[in-house]
């Protein structure tokens, strides 16, 4: 696979010693030395990822809020305060996941998004298609960086980094919320089962972060750390976990689907129907007693009987 796309980090990267590999058309850090001192880090310390591959997509107009609604199988009117962020599946007619995401309310008339790096094309036709008919406009914001900062001193150690007014409102704030500043955007998330921050920022800002943040005493982790941190957390990734061939019930999102209250919005007859006809797979994890490693893709037995198939796995 090559990796003709590369972040506004990658030189810096390859100074400090990560070791690069192809990953979804990008030229990606897999790790800086061992992947187990940096898994060990964030979950002891703080760690910093580079997601700029990561697309944040802003949502903007009079009907973003009905928009959304329709577009997204959790319901966007549980984000009544401004920074509140809501996890959700973006879903086809017939229930299979386009994407999974993090959308962002700010005002009524703007909503952000951010979604994954390898969906990012397919992401925008759909929503762009899907938009017409409430008027919003689609802008994928190419002109931004952004940094993961995870651990149990990721915040303080990012604080340190950061305008007086951002860190301050930075201090208070909740999980699964947003505090902007200017042209930073930062928000109390991650995808590690870690506290910490995902910032936005203006690319050409995002070196002078990244290298702040290492003189601040965040270690920089690559690919490899942030798979087993997520998988160790019980995180889906899609790709492996879900696509557009599973709905969020076979895939363990049914956390994730308002499916109560009366809003229609895209794939809810097929969930609905996969819902009543029952029988639908489990999502467990698996935890491997003895030497080895479990596989993405390998077969589950109980005797000669099939009985699944593992989605993510690792040591």
């Amino acid at each position: 696979m090559s990796a003709d796309k590369k972040t506004i980090l990658n030189a810096v990267h390859r100074e400090m010693g990560a070791r690069m590999v192809p990953f979804g058309g990008w030229d990606m850090p897999v790790h800086y030395g061992s992947q187990l001192d940096e898994h060990h880090l964030v979950r002891r310390d703080a760690g910093m990822f580079d997601v700029c591959h990561m697309t944040v997509v802003d949502l903007r107009g009079e009907r973003v809020r009905a928009f959304l609604g329709y577009l997204l199988a959790n319901d966007v009117a549980k984000l009544q305060v401004p920074g509140k962020a809501l996890y959700s599946c973006m879903l086809k007619p017939d229930g299979g996941v386009i994407d999974d995401l993090i959308v962002y309310y700010l005002n009524e008339q703007w909503f952000r998004l951010v979604v994954n790096a390898g969906t990012t094309e397919k992401d925008i036709a759909w929503i762009t298609e899907q938009s017409q008919a409430y008027g919003v406009s689609v802008q994928a914001r190419f002109d931004l960086g952004m940094i993961a900062v995870q651990g149990p001193n990721a915040r303080a150690k990012a604080m340190t980094v950061m305008s007086s007014a951002l860190a301050e409102a930075v201090a208070q704030l909740k999980p699964f919320n947003a505090a902007v500043d200017g042209d930073w955007f930062v928000g109390r998330t991650g995808y590690t089962g870690e506290d910490g921050l995902e910032i936005v920022l203006p690319e050409d800002q995002t070196e002078a972060l990244w290298r702040a943040l290492a003189a601040a005493g965040v270690a920089p982790c690559g690919l490899g750390a942030r798979d087993t941190l997520r998988l160790e957390a019980g995180m889906n990734l899609y790709g492996s976990d879900m696509d557009e061939s599973v709905s969020p019930l076979q895939s363990g999102l049914a956390w994730t689907v308002a499916l109560r209250d009366e809003r229609d919005f895209i794939g809810r007859e097929s969930l609905l129907a996969q819902q009543k006809a029952g029988q639908l797979p489990q999502f467990i994890g698996l935890v491997l007693q003895g030497r080895g490693i479990l596989r993405s893709h390998q077969k589950l037995f109980s005797g000669d009987t099939e009985v699944g198939e593992i989605t993510s796995g690792g040591f």
